[in-house]
């Protein structure tokens, strides 16, 4: 459904993910902030340079971004 990327995940992982995610017809968000911050947000206590979420739930993540996801 979406894939996040961290403002430093490095540039060729970055356009691998976009390139897949663009032939699955997925949504890409890039996260303004760093891997660390990334994984702050979602709660552990880890580096993450890309999330995908598969299944959002009875969440409104995928809502409330901007652009047609």
């Amino acid at each position: 459904k979406l894939v996040l990327i961290s403002n430093n995940c490095p540039p060729l992982r970055k356009s691998e993910i976009e390139y897949y995610a663009m032939l699955s017809k997925v949504g890409v968000h890039h996260y303004n902030g760093n891997n660390v911050d990334l994984g702050t947000a979602c709660g552990n206590y880890f580096r993450v340079s890309c999330l995908s979420i598969i299944d959002p739930g009875d969440s409104d993540i995928i809502k409330s971004l901007p652009g047609d996801h």
